[in-house]
């Protein structure tokens, strides 16, 4: 029955209100709901002055149940690229919509004294690296599996692990979380959930029965949290997401190179026009890229497959024909140990099988390294026989690529700019390359277009106080969102210092956006740019020794309130420059190794020391 002011005590807008609200509620829902207006009624009248007692008979006979008690929920995140925040923020806001209260937090904003205190606790976090923690929360990584860390044997909790499933550390920060706490006393709430690059589906699962398990304690409601909806880019209205990217018009693609020189940096300028999407300087772009069609020709004729056969291509049942799956929707350049042992069940009696449980893993790691899926079924033919359907299952699905964001949104207002370095190289006897990068620089002209979505990052920002210096550190296409930065403070006309250290091969034919770095110096927007162009000398000379080099000055601008910025590689670079760092701290700030690694966390905490590494 549709309520109205006619048939019910309600007035037009209660009335409108709850014909809104009750065709959606699930039977627990309404069952739920019935029973609480009968105890807050029946509390009403116990307290009214003047009031009759309730009729014995009839107290006894409808018994009310309690109301939920609202419990308190603490949520950390561990966040590189903002998917764990994003997350977070998610399964936080469905807990407060259902009663919690709910404290939310970066691991590295998190007064670890107050750990003892919380009874609920959700751990959010990926895995950066060689299995170690994000920056933000290596702080609370190390107070938990440090001496200090407390008992917690009244603490329930569950962890959410992202990770990327072709790395070897796959989820390991996430794991190493929830066997520490397991040994501190704590209880699992729900078991942990281990995340691949396509969350959506499993996190949602995690937050489900986390939610149900909470609200157990207080109430039967069950929660649903839609499984497709993806938190990825800035709270924006825009229909498009990691889950539904925009097709974007490729409106320039120009080679950044001189001639002559051996590197291939693309740079790319795409249109967001009609997308709503929007981006902030630090922010990624997520592409999803197309494998190379000769791969994917030789793939099917090595396994004597048709092109044109229709897979299915996801659980909702779609198909498309071979070619454009494995052209579009899998990944066929990477190889991992999961792949490997899928593999390998789909035949019996299995050379692969024995392979993966025989070797160590080392030979495992010397195996998959520079070998793709045409790698794999060539060394082994007992793979040939798999029909095409069942083998396409144990696939991984296509992953985006991210790219730091090179534009400013306010200098170039419905546009995204890339600056992607083409990778190619040799190796196992067959010249190997990126799959993004290479389809990028090979097949993408101006006029194509390509499937992409902003990937918000919000632990890579300006400073809010546009006085504030700035001290950037980008060899390489690691000097991307420094354009965006500088960009973005041209425009805003922030007044405060900037410095960048740039580095690359050749001064000649490397030095990437020179003409950009050369005006913003003499208008003023770049305030110092020291370079190394590694190969133009008899020493190879890095980024790391010219911040050496100006250790004084690069001091006296810390002392200053100077944020720091670094941006590219993370295996050697970044590294590099964190021992420059801390080195510089000892030696101008008379600090002991100790105190130089105080200092440099401390910067982290306060937003003066980001990164931005791969």
């Amino acid at each position: 029955m549709e309520l109205q002011v006619t048939n019910s005590p309600f007035n037009q807008e209660q009335a409108e209100l709850l014909n809104r609200l009750l065709p959606g509620l699930t039977d627990v829902q309404r069952m739920w709901l019935s029973g609480y207006l009968t105890a807050t009624q029946g509390a009403a009248l116990a307290v009214q002055p003047g009031a009759a007692a309730a009729p014995a008979a009839t107290a006894a006979a409808a018994p009310a149940p309690s109301a939920p008690v609202s419990k308190e929920v603490t949520v950390l995140f561990g966040s590189q690229t903002g998917n764990s925040q994003g997350l977070a923020k998610k399964v936080s806001a469905k807990l407060e919509e259902q009663g919690f209260q709910v404290t939310l937090s970066s691991m590295g904003d998190f007064k670890t004294n107050n750990l003892k205190k919380v009874q609920n606790l959700l751990i959010v976090v990926s895995t950066h690296g060689e299995g170690e923690p994000p920056d933000n929360a290596i702080p609370f990584y190390e107070f938990l599996h440090s001496k200090r860390a407390p008992k917690l044997e009244g603490l329930k909790y569950s962890v959410l692990a992202l990770g990327d499933l072709s790395y070897e550390f796959y989820c390991q920060t996430g794991k190493d979380f929830d066997k520490r706490l397991g040994e501190l006393g704590a209880q699992q709430l729900t078991p942990r959930v281990d995340c691949d690059v396509d969350f959506d589906e499993p996190a949602a699962e995690w937050m489900n029965k986390v939610l149900d398990s909470l609200s157990a304690g207080s109430a039967s409601v069950s929660v649903s949290v839609g499984e497709t909806s993806a938190i990825t880019g800035p709270s924006v209205a825009s229909e498009y997401s990691r889950s539904n990217p925009f097709r974007a018009e490729v409106l320039e693609n120009l080679n950044l190179n001189g001639r002559g020189s051996a590197r291939e940096t693309r740079h790319i300028e795409l249109s967001l026009e009609g997308s709503g999407l929007q981006y902030e300087p630090g922010d990624s772009l997520g592409v999803y890229p197309e494998n190379h069609p000769q791969l994917v020709e030789e793939l099917i004729a090595a396994m004597g497959w048709q092109a044109d056969e229709a897979v299915t291509i996801n659980k909702n049942g779609e198909k498309t024909s071979l070619y454009e799956a494995l052209r579009t929707h899998f990944e066929i350049t990477v190889l991992s140990k999961p792949l490997l042992e899928q593999a390998g069940k789909l035949v019996p009696g299995s050379k692969l099988k024995d392979f993966v449980e025989a070797s160590s893993q080392q030979e495992l790691r010397a195996y998959i390294q520079n070998r793709d899926l045409l790698d794999l079924v060539q060394d082994y033919e007992e793979l040939k026989g798999i029909p095409a359907g069942e083998f396409v299952q144990v696939l991984r699905k296509m992953p985006a690529r991210l790219y730091s964001i090179a534009s400013s949104p306010k200098a170039y207002p419905d546009e995204v700019h890339l600056t992607v370095r083409t990778v190619r190289y040799e190796a196992n006897g067959r010249n190997r390359y990126g799959v993004c990068s290479t389809h990028l620089a090979e097949r993408v002209a101006a006029g194509d277009s390509l499937p992409v979505y902003i990937q918000a990052n919000p632990n890579f920002k300006l400073p809010e106080n546009p006085d504030t210096p700035i001290i950037m550190v980008g060899p390489g296409t690691g000097v991307a969102p420094f354009r965006a930065f500088l960009g973005e403070r041209e425009e805003t006309g922030a007044e405060g210092k900037t410095w960048l250290f740039y580095g690359d091969q050749h001064f000649a034919t490397d030095f990437l956006y020179q003409v950009e770095w050369q005006r913003w110096l003499k208008e003023g927007v770049l305030t110092r740019m020291d370079v190394a162009f590694s190969r133009d000398s008899a020493e190879k000379v890095y980024v790391q020794h010219r911040m050496m080099e100006r250790s004084a000055e690069l001091y006296q601008w810390l002392q200053e309130g100077a944020a720091v910025y670094v941006c590219g590689d993370e295996s050697q670079m970044a590294h590099d420059v964190h021992a420059t760092l801390q080195t510089i701290l000892m030696q101008e700030g008379g600090m002991s190794p100790e105190e130089a690694a105080e200092y440099l966390t401390r910067l982290q905490q306060d937003k003066r020391y980001q990164r931005d590494v791969y």
